[in-house]
């Protein structure tokens, strides 16, 4: 009998330990949370999604090093998809954010050149949809979602780089800006 009451005790003295590891070790479990730049909701907050600016944090790298910003900076274009030096094939998608005035029309360019400048291949970025609202609103300063699809002609395969250019109707040269890295298209 008594070895039972040892038993059941540790049980309980186990399950108490869980308990508290849980809920003081856990986090709240109803709130939200900032994923890859996007508010989600984690459980069930009951309080609305914050209004604040939730930003991807880039942690440098060695990859961070490889990339060019030209009259911008990583908190006006974060690119998820490729990454510097990504071994792509012909066909890919670039995915990834940059603020709103980024864009023009919901738009921005992006370019492919090979080593000696020559463009391999363009593609239009369109903004998408906010994951919460499942709205399109480029025309704000916060971080807007991006996708473009690009096709590299059948024929090329070899180093090149990917260009991001802030769109600008304007043409005026001050305007510019661009955020480019190295990728290998190989397959």
């Amino acid at each position: 009998m008594l070895k039972v009451v040892k038993y059941v005790a540790i049980g309980i003295a186990v399950v108490v330990l869980a308990l508290a590891v849980r809920f003081l070790w856990g986090g709240p479990e109803d709130n939200w949370i900032c994923v890859n730049g996007v508010w989600t909701k984690h459980g069930n907050p009951r309080v609305p999604a914050p209004t604040t600016i939730c930003e991807k944090t880039v942690k440098p790298t060695a990859t961070t090093t490889k990339i060019t910003y030209i009259n911008s900076s990583a908190d006006l274009v974060v690119v998820e998809l490729p990454f510097p030096d990504a071994v792509t094939g012909k066909e890919f998608s670039a995915i990834g954010q940059a603020r709103g005035y980024w864009f023009f029309e919901a738009s921005f360019p992006i370019e492919v050149i090979n080593k000696d400048g020559n463009i391999l291949a363009t593609a239009v970025a369109q903004a998408q949809p906010d994951p919460v609202t499942n709205e399109i609103n480029w025309m704000t300063e916060n971080f807007v979602p991006f996708k473009a699809d690009i096709k590299i002609p059948e024929t090329f395969i070899g180093p090149a780089t990917i260009i991001f250019k802030k769109d600008n109707p304007s043409g005026l040269p001050e305007n510019d800006a661009s955020i480019s890295f190295p990728i290998n298209i190989e397959y």
